[in-house]
């Protein structure tokens, strides 16, 4: 049976939930907290507030330290993987590998799985990653780098103010010379 958390970082009030195989879930705000609350127990029918054990509080210090604008890396983070599609675990481990502060296109993932007419599958596995922010799903952009969709509440807008917290270049912030992300 899940257990869930609420914490507080820089863009609101967020959700853990953990098996005993590791990091379920994160829930990104929903706008308050009773929201977020009411999100984590619809995406995991049966999770019980807990209180978090020693490695869900190091993932939260390290997730609030990064939306502080932290340079962190989330990848020591256990994960359970149970159920997620073998695609969607393959997109998710090139985009563990986007550090903060840098950007992929979707068609540059599908390329480094050596599927590269797979962009728009890469975009539907992002849109169903159980974990925003520790697999950085918001460190993917459309081609030419633009924002594209973003699955949380707040949508693009989210998505870029937390590239802005990690200090990643953004299209619209790129002068004629600096070049295209992935040339």
């Amino acid at each position: 049976m899940p257990s869930f958390t609420l914490f507080d970082t820089a863009i609101g009030r967020s959700g853990l939930i953990w098996t005993g195989r590791g990091l379920a879930g994160v829930q990104l705000p929903e706008g308050d907290e009773a929201a977020t609350r009411d999100r984590i127990e619809r995406r995991f029918p049966g999770a019980e507030p807990a209180p978090p054990p020693a490695e869900v509080l190091a993932a939260i210090g390290a997730i609030t330290a990064l939306l502080a604008g932290e340079r962190r890396d989330l990848g020591g983070i256990a994960l359970d993987q149970e159920g997620i599609p073998p695609f969607h675990l393959r997109v998710y481990q090139v985009t563990c590998a986007i550090l903060p502060g840098s950007t992929l296109t979707y068609g540059e993932i599908a390329a480094r799985l050596g599927d590269p007419g797979s962009a728009r599958a890469v975009g539907q596995a992002l849109g169903q990653n159980p974990w925003p922010l520790v697999v950085p799903c918001h460190r993917v952009l459309g081609a030419g780098g633009r924002m594209g969709g973003f699955s949380a509440v707040g949508g693009a807008e989210l998505k870029r103010r937390l590239l802005l917290i990690e200090g990643a270049p953004l299209a619209a912030e790129r002068s004629l010379f600096d070049a295209e992300p992935g040339a």
